[in-house]
């Protein structure tokens, strides 16, 4: 069962440790379409769980300077605090994290009732954790330990931004990190490397590496600063979050352009997409693409790689510290990232950072 336990990890949920909890829960709703599934809280803490297709995310407000999200929301502001992978067996999964080089933060715990049956804890990245995540077989969606399911109305799987799971999450980390973390999650977490790059825009350079589980179902992309070039937005995110952490989610769309026209309705702004439309659509994949026009429209990148295309569109930060944002990404048969998607991503980012404003489809 333990190598089982790495060769199916899933994502579960991604907890956030926010500042205010009513005032982000009210935005992912309103803006993002997402439903309240469950609450949770303690004398310390108070949490929002909130679902949009396969989407879990977990929203917490500390009440107290005992819980952990004080402390990370005064060093880096709201932000990703925990990204949950689902195993079939936490306890192995931790076993060999461990082994691999995972720093332990919580021995596996089995609970009664509802909810999952053990979790666990791993360090992942700066003050990023992993819980490690063992539901009932087949279960689908489900809540943290300890939250009470909420009454109301539930998701509605025909939203019309049409989000459907988390595509990747993507770190920044130290320029002497990128090495040691890919290693550790190779170890650890039986992750695979799938891409790699060095991008070069002017005097700036960041490298990446894309690791993803064995089962196929989490990405994580690293990103690093090139120390042999100037200093760039990597380098001005560590310094602003002080320290690594999750710089986007990207959220998988069964259609990019309908997805940022519904998001865009809601008031999401959207960075404009250097060369919006202009990307390859890879001939030859078989999927039938978006015409150009409508993409140009949207402001959504096109890009491909050998299996099919890419199309994505990026959010421009509300974040009082710019080092968050999110994504909207749909896949028609690529399984990795063009060679242009980590350039696309790295112009627009700068566009914003110098002030060139964002795009509402």
């Amino acid at each position: 069962m333990a190598e089982a336990s790495r060769e199916e990890i899933a994502l579960d949920y991604i907890e956030m440790y926010v500042e205010n909890l009513e005032k982000k829960t009210f935005a992912w709703v309103d803006r993002y379409g997402f439903s309240v599934v469950g609450t949770g809280g303690s004398a310390d803490h108070r949490s929002t769980a909130l679902r949009h297709g396969d989407i879990t995310l977990v929203l917490t407000e500390a009440t107290s300077a005992r819980h952990p999200a004080s402390g990370f929301v005064l060093a880096h502001g709201d932000g990703v605090a925990d990204i949950a992978l689902r195993t079939p067996d936490a306890a192995a999964a931790f076993a060999a994290a461990v082994a691999g080089g995972a720093a332990p933060l919580r021995e596996p715990a089995r609970r009664s009732g509802d909810g999952p049956r053990v979790t666990a804890a791993v360090a992942g990245f700066g003050d990023v954790a992993h819980t490690l995540v063992e539901r009932d077989p087949g279960e689908g969606p489900g809540l943290p330990v300890g939250f009470v399911p909420a009454l109301g109305p539930q998701p509605d799987p025909a939203h019309p931004a049409g989000l459907t799971g988390v595509d990747h999450v993507a770190v920044c980390l130290a320029a002497d990190d990128l090495e040691p973390v890919t290693a550790r999650y190779e170890r650890a977490l039986g992750f695979r490397r799938v891409f790699a790059d060095r991008t070069v825009i002017g005097a700036h350079a960041m490298r990446s590496q894309v690791v993803r589980s064995a089962s196929g179902a989490v990405t994580l992309t690293l990103l690093a600063p090139d120390p042999a070039a100037g200093p760039g937005q990597t380098d001005e995110f560590l310094k602003d979050h002080h320290g690594p952490g999750v710089q986007h989610v990207a959220f998988a769309a069964r259609d990019a352009v309908r997805a940022v026209r519904a998001l865009s309705a809601r008031g999401v702004a959207f960075l404009p997409a250097p060369a919006a439309g202009d990307g390859p659509p890879r001939a030859g994949s078989g999927a039938a693409g978006h015409r150009r026009e409508e993409l140009r429209a949207a402001g959504v990148f096109a890009d491909a790689d050998r299996d099919g295309e890419l199309f994505q569109a990026f959010t421009a930060s509300t974040h009082p510290r710019r080092t968050l944002f999110f994504e909207i990404t749909e896949r028609r048969g690529a399984s990795t990232f063009g060679r242009a998607n980590i350039r696309g991503l790295y112009e627009a980012v700068e566009r914003e950072r110098t002030g060139r404003g964002a795009f509402h489809g």
